[in-house]
Formats: C-alpha cells, sequence, structure tokens
C-alpha cells in the first residue's frame, strides 16, 4: 500500500489538522517517489538531490538556487576535427540560428481563456474522473484550468531550459573532442534563446508562472552536481531534452494558439539538434570505450530516471494552487495519470527515448525486462531520433 494512502484514513484526518495533513501527505507521496527507486546505487547517488528538491524544496524560494559543480574542463591544443558527424551538426546550426526577439511576431495577441484559439483541446483533462472525485466545475472554471495546465507546463520547460542551459556549458568545458566544443557553444546559444521565448510568453502572454516542479529540481539538481561529462550529456541530452523534445512536439499539434504554435516550432528544431549531439557523443563512449561496470551503472541509472520522469510530473504545484483541501494528494496524482493529455504527452516521449536509450547501447538484453515490466518496453524498437530533422516533429501527419 502506498504510504500516502494511511493519511487518507478518516480516523486519521479527524486528528490532524489540515494544513499538518498536507504537509504529511506530500512528504508520504515523496517517499513513494524513493521507495520505488529499485536500485540501491541509484538511490544512494540521486539520494542528496532528493533531500534538496523534494522535501528541502531549494527549487521553491525566492532567492537563486547555488549548486556547487564538479568536472574537468579538457583542453584540446592540437585543435583537430575528426568526428565528421558532429562537424556536420555544428554547421548546420549556424546555418539555423534564429533571433527570438525578432523572427517571432510578439505583436500577436493570445487571449487564455478564449474558445476561439484554445490553448489546449478540451479533453486534455479526465474531467469525468474529476466529477468521479465530487469536484463539479462549470465550462469557465474547466478552460481556466486548461489555461492553468499550459502555465504549468510551459513553466517547467522554462526551468528545464535554464538547467540545458548551464548543463550544456559545462559539457562544452569538459566534451574531450574538438568538434563537439563546437557544438556544444551552438547549443549554449539555443538554451539561452529558449529561455527567453518561454520567459517572454508566459510573461506578457499569460501572465502566471510557477516555480520548478521538485521531481525536475531533483533531476536537475543531480546532473549539476555529478563530475562526469558523459552523465552529463546522459541525463540532459539523451533523458531530459527527450522530454522536452516530446512534450514540444506533442503541444505543437494539440494546440490551436497561432503564436504558441509558432514559438514551438522554432523551438523544436533547435531540440532536435540537441537530441541527435547526445546520440551521436555518446554512442561510441557506451558500446567501444566504457568497461562494462560503467556501462551497467549508466543503464542502470537511465532506467530509474526514465520511471520517475513517466510517473512523477504530476502538476502537483497546480493541485497546491486549486485543489489542495478538495481531494487528496493521491487521489489527484491518479486524476493526472488518467488525463488523455498526459497519456499522449508519455507515448511522445517513451516512443523516441527508448530507442535512443538503444542507440547508444544502454538497452541491453539485462536490462530490457525492467522495461518491459513498466511498460516501456513496447518502445524498444521504434525509430530513434538519430537522423531525425525538425519537421518530422512538427508534421501533423507525422505517427
Amino acid at each position: 500500500m502506498a504510504v500516502s494512502a494511511l493519511f487518507e484514513n478518516p480516523a486519521v484526518a479527524k486528528v490532524l489538522p489540515a494544513a499538518v495533513r498536507q504537509n504529511v501527505e506530500r512528504w508520504a507521496d515523496h517517499v513513494n517517489v524513493l521507495l520505488a527507486v529499485r536500485n540501491p546505487a541509484v538511490i544512494q547517488q540521486m539520494a542528496p538531490s532528493a533531500v534538496r528538491g523534494l522535501f528541502l524544496r531549494q527549487g521553491r524560494r525566492d532567492e537563486p538556487t547555488r549548486m556547487r559543480a564538479s568536472h574537468e574542463a579538457h583542453f584540446d591544443w592540437s585543435y583537430k576535427s575528426d568526428f565528421p558527424e558532429l562537424q556536420a551538426l555544428y554547421q548546420k546550426a549556424k546555418r539555423m540560428q534564429w533571433n527570438a526577439a525578432t523572427d517571432i511576431d510578439w505583436k500577436q495577441n493570445v487571449e487564455p481563456l478564449s474558445p476561439e484559439n484554445p490553448l489546449l483541446p478540451h479533453d486534455f483533462l479526465a474531467w469525468d474522473h474529476l466529477r468521479g472525485l465530487g469536484v463539479r466545475l462549470t465550462p469557465a472554471e474547466e478552460q481556466k484550468y486548461l489555461y492553468l495546465a499550459l502555465s504549468w507546463m510551459l513553466s517547467q520547460f522554462l526551468h528545464g531550459e535554464q538547467g540545458a542551459l548551464l548543463a550544456s556549458a559545462q559539457v562544452t568545458e569538459s566534451v574531450p573532442f574538438t568538434d563537439g566544443k563546437f557544438y556544444g557553444a551552438t547549443q549554449v546559444m539555443d538554451e539561452a534563446r529558449h529561455i527567453e521565448v518561454f520567459h517572454r510568453y508566459l510573461e506578457t502572454k499569460l501572465n502566471k508562472r510557477y516555480q520548478v516542479n521538485d521531481n525536475l529540481f531533483t533531476i536537475i539538481d543531480s546532473l549539476m552536481h555529478d563530475g562526469r561529462w558523459d552523465m552529463k550529456f546522459l541525463g540532459m541530452q539523451i533523458m531530459v531534452e527527450g522530454l522536452a523534445l516530446g512534450a514540444f512536439s506533442m503541444l505543437y499539434k494539440v494546440t490551436r494558439e497561432p503564436l504558441l504554435r509558432q514559438a514551438l516550432r522554432r523551438v523544436i528544431h533547435d531540440e532536435a539538434r540537441h537530441v541527435n549531439y547526445g546520440v551521436l557523443a555518446l554512442r561510441d563512449l557506451y558500446t567501444r570505450q566504457l568497461s562494462e561496470r560503467e556501462r551497467i551503472e549508466r543503464e542502470d541509472w537511465a532506467f530509474e530516471v526514465a520511471v520517475l520522469m513517466r510517473d512523477r510530473f504530476l502538476v502537483h504545484e497546480l493541485y497546491e494552487e486549486e485543489f489542495e483541501g478538495r481531494i487528496s494528494r493521491r487521489q489527484w496524482n491518479a486524476f493526472i495519470d488518467v488525463c488523455p493529455g498526459m497519456s499522449m504527452f508519455r507515448t511522445t516521449m517513451f516512443s523516441r527515448l527508448v530507442p535512443n536509450l538503444r542507440e547508444i547501447g544502454l538497452l541491453t538484453d539485462r536490462v530490457l525486462p525492467h522495461y518491459e515490466r513498466v511498460g516501456l518496453g513496447r518502445f524498444m524498437h521504434g525509430r530513434s531520433t538519430l537522423g531525425m530533422e525538425g519537421d518530422d516533429y512538427v508534421d501533423d501527419r507525422a505517427a
């Protein structure tokens, strides 16, 4: 039984004041996150970040978060160019640079609550499930919560892009091949541009921004503290950027808001290159250079983080703002789990992420049964992102 279920017992609910019960429910929910990680080595590695992100909630504070980064900067005084695929990606990135301030038509008006150009389709959220929990909403309230759900999503995109900005700067320092440094420098520019886009849209068009999700903070914190360049690559380029690419392409296809579609189309083209960068940089390292022990460590870490990303982006910030006290946290988690929009997002994300893990050698026969156990093995034989262009993700006819 989930730990949080204990606090839904009516007898317990009567004893605890509402504010105390809500805090205890939140802590119990976080304990469930840690209990879901079965690999002791992964728990040990991520535990300090989990404490800072889930329990201390350092991402929720008003002041900046300081993280002590530790990694080696790799200088190559020969400046040799011996990675033609990354050199080609670098040339492509230079050709496709764009200006977030002038290449997007920011004069367009956005009406977040207008049904004419809906931010999200009405069936993005599972309204019938919510009614079954006793929460009855008017059409205007449903429109409001779709607006808040999108604001939450774009806020997490914004925070994730800041993590990508700092991680890509670190990787540019530490990656051991010159062509990788050249391409990495273009990604640093891309990430700054993406922060500009999402921040401007949230602040000037939606007038709403949420704090960083505790689980996203935990992953970013773990990557920033890890001193190994390839782990930053694996976590950010393959996992987080892969998640973002899936989310962006899904959102592009379901939103009818013209300015958001214009911005997402630009960002998606950049993100497609970023994920390919990760696949190219890690494929040879993981399949030919790492020891078996090192590869297994990364294989196990990738699986646990994949499950964490699938199960734990549960829009708790919106719950705490609007629904806490009306339904329990566990009921909210179940509601988000059955929402059609979130199901579409998970499918889109893992249909590329799992094949990418296969492409870089982290989906071996040893770990594949674990993916099968949690329902992710069905993506094993899908197409990886390697060689895919931005247009592949914004074609409404694409699978």
